[in-house]
């Protein structure tokens, strides 16, 4: 399949992705639109070409504020949509070939948040991180909680702060239990952190009561982003117990601006980790669930060039989103479209896929040095940080571009 809109090699943006997200431009308010190569195609405009006149639903849903209301038109409408867009850019004759005013630079473009968040739940799926947390900060010989491998662990995290990629955040102030003292002082965070993290967008709602199996979660996953849990770990250190993470996770969480679907993804399929002991019945899940997404992280210190500092995959998670799904569910939760939920830092097994510089520098003890000769051991005010991810498979790359924050002083 072959595009006729100029798409660079190695584009995340391919004829094979077809990712949705909101943009807007100085003559366009905020729509819908989808990324191909270095363009923008928007769908408000295609929609008026008579593109979509072979499908049933109000095209004013291209011209919302966020995909919400897309998304909740169903998979049979949206990966239509999808499918209909793709068969255009790869016929020459299409109307959209014609009318050159659909398509708009990225550049020239701003990306907005793509969804109205209502909830959000984060994860704890890495083994591999969970025991070098449990390693630094437990027992080394012992360091997973006893319940790790028998329930994917998560928690409720605060949906409003969770913001597109391009926007700055400041270092968070809080509670913070210095070396050998009794009692806590309010400062500045000194141990702002990265995790390296995808997330995934619930894409059909159920009722209050009803359960998701772990064969039924891809009918309720709309797609996946790019997702970085900002982190300050000395907060996050006092006040974790009994309750589990606050102010020290809730200053700020970043995500890429564009949703690639899952049915995108569908090649890139891959049989995930043994799992021991056995799950419980619920938790158990056939075929293959996991997915290889070669990821990164990367530093860029205020003038200065960017270093990466991290390589891993997603394909590395112990427990994949159809079992955090099934299990988020299972007690009758309801779920509803938009709803985010977060992977949990992704760690591989060697130093240089440890998705977080928790662990890269192993709990602040050894520095890692960037191209330009500085060391970090947390992230420094004003430096950005970048996260980008990918798919390859038979010369068929799917990406999702990136999630760039930049950190700044307190406010």
């Amino acid at each position: 399949m072959e595009a006729w809109v100029d798409i660079p090699k190695n584009s995340d943006f391919s004829i094979y992705n077809i990712p949705f997200g909101i943009f807007s431009t100085k003559n366009l308010k905020k729509r819908v639109g989808i990324a191909i190569g270095e363009m923008i195609l928007d769908l408000k405009l295609s929609s008026e070409l008579g593109v979509f006149d072979h499908l049933t639903f109000d095209f004013n849903v291209f011209e919302n504020l966020y995909l919400n209301d897309f998304i909740s038109l169903g998979k049979s409408i949206t990966n239509d949509v999808r499918l209909t867009i793709q068969k255009e850019l790869s016929d020459s004759s299409s109307v959209l070939k014609n009318n050159s005013n659909v398509l708009i630079k990225q550049s020239d473009a701003q990306m907005h948040l793509p969804l109205k968040i209502r909830d959000y739940t984060d994860f704890y799926s890495s083994i591999e991180h969970a025991t070098n947390i449990g390693s630094m900060f437990r027992d080394p010989s012992n360091p997973l909680l006893p319940n790790w491998k028998h329930i994917p662990v998560g928690y409720h995290g605060r949906a409003s702060s969770i913001i597109v990629s391009g926007i700055d955040i400041y270092r968070p102030k809080g509670q913070v239990l210095l070396p050998n003292k009794d009692t806590p002082v309010f400062q500045l965070s000194s141990r702002v952190d990265f995790e390296l993290e995808m997330g995934f967008v619930i894409g059909k709602k159920t009722n209050l009561g009803d359960s998701v199996s772990t064969d039924e979660a891809e009918d309720y996953i709309f797609g996946k982003v790019l997702f970085n849990d900002w982190s300050a770990r000395d907060i996050q250190k006092w006040e974790y117990v009994p309750l589990g993470p606050f102010l020290g996770k809730s200053f700020a969480s970043s995500i890429s601006p564009w949703i690639v679907t899952i049915e995108a993804l569908d090649l890139y399929k891959v049989k995930g980790p043994e799992q021991t002991p056995k799950v419980l019945s619920y938790l158990e899940y056939n075929d293959m669930k996991n997915y290889d997404i070669n990821l990164e992280v990367s530093i860029k210190p205020e003038e200065s060039k960017e270093s990466k500092v991290c390589s891993s995959n997603f394909k590395y998670m112990y427990w994949n989103m159809a079992q955090q799904l099934a299990h988020h569910t299972i007690n009758g939760c309801n779920i509803n479209v938009g709803d985010l939920m977060a992977s949990g830092t992704i760690s591989g097994k060697e130093k240089g896929s440890y998705g977080s510089m928790l662990e890269l520098s192993w709990g602040g003890k050894n520095p890692v040095t960037l191209d330009d000769g500085t060391s970090r051991v947390f992230i420094n005010d004003n430096d950005t940080v970048i996260m980008r991810g990918y798919c390859e498979k038979d010369g068929k790359r799917v990406g999702f571009g990136e999630v760039k924050t930049k950190l700044i002083g307190s406010k």
